[in-house]
């Protein structure tokens, strides 16, 4: 009796421990929306729950007015029923091509009525595959096809590519889905660097999307990067919303010649923001741009800064 009850004790603490060792591991995952990506350039992850929660953008429809058809038809409202996305970012080979110099890959989760978002894609779609026991809808979208799948009733992957590899590779990998260590080879090897409790997120050539004559352009302004440059970006709110990036550059000297740089620009852009005017939101730019902070750590280059409360006022709201 007493070794039936060690024993028994025995399974028990193996099991208990085997449980929280997978609790400790699929904490430390990343999201299931991003493991189930291909592989990519980059990939980009936005956790929408805690932002909807501090913004308060659902109460104001944001989505453009081309979805209209798309709301109607399937009762979802981006901004109100959407809670994860994460994106994968694919370099094309012809930049001049239908899709541009970037395609893109997607995988939503939130709240759908299935069976209207089917009945809208059966609508829409020029024609439908099969793949893993699950039907792909190809639907024509600005000169090309978009191939889109359910994967499940709070679950969405869609793709831009010309070819099948990457809305097929989702479908494989969400067998795998469960396991903490199933993703992209960038996934694994970057997202280790990210953030924790990070509500948005970025890894890889996230400037691509950006990329102008090999170079990095943002609101017009050419950032002394090139284009193919690796990044990890994050963006957590605790007490106030908290962004930094790291830009990975190939040695020391590079990083060097990079953050003095951008320390550079950083310099004339807060010159620039005092010659405006002093309203609200010049006042936030002012404050966010105080706040960055950019240093050579070996050979990356870190950006940190702070963004200020200002900046949300009248976000999501009818003002």
């Amino acid at each position: 009796m007493r070794k039936r009850t060690t024993y028994t004790l025995l399974a028990v603490l193996a099991f208990v421990c085997a449980l929280a060792v997978a609790l400790y591991l699929r904490q430390k995952a990343p999201p299931e929306t991003a493991r189930l990506l291909p592989e990519s350039d980059a990939i980009v992850f936005v956790n929408v729950k805690p932002i909807r929660l501090a913004t308060h953008f659902d109460q104001k429809p944001i989505s453009p007015t081309s979805f209209k058809d798309f709301i109607d038809a399937t009762g979802i409202l981006p901004e109100r029923d959407i809670d994860e996305m994460a994106f994968a970012l694919h370099r094309m080979p012809d930049p001049n091509g239908p899709n541009g110099p970037v395609g893109f890959t997607e995988v939503f989760e939130g709240r759908f009525d299935g069976e209207r978002l089917a009945k809208y894609l059966e609508t829409h779609s020029s024609s439908q595959e099969a793949y893993a026991g699950r039907k792909i809808y190809l639907v024509p979208s600005n000169g090309r096809i978009v191939r889109v799948a359910l994967l499940g009733y709070d679950m969405v992957a869609a793709s831009n590519m010309p070819t099948t590899e990457q809305i097929h590779s989702i479908l494989d990998r969400q067998r795998a889905a469960a396991s903490p260590f199933a993703g992209s080879s960038l996934l694994n090897a970057r997202y280790g660097e990210v953030q924790a409790f990070s509500s948005a997120w970025a890894v890889g050539r996230i400037g691509l999307p950006f990329g102008t004559d090999g170079k990095i352009t943002v609101a017009g302004f050419e950032l002394p990067l090139p284009v193919d440059t690796t990044f990890v970006a994050s963006l957590r709110y605790t007490t106030a919303v908290h962004l930094r990036i790291d830009e990975i550059t190939g040695s020391e000297d590079d990083a060097a010649r990079s953050a003095n740089a951008l320390n550079g620009m950083l310099v004339m852009a807060r010159a620039v923001t005092r010659t405006v005017d002093k309203g609200a939101d010049t006042k936030a730019l002012r404050e966010f741009e105080d706040s960055i902070l950019i240093e050579q750590k070996k050979d990356r280059v870190q950006l940190t800064a702070t963004v200020p409360p200002d900046a949300f006022n009248g976000f999501g709201t009818d003002k």
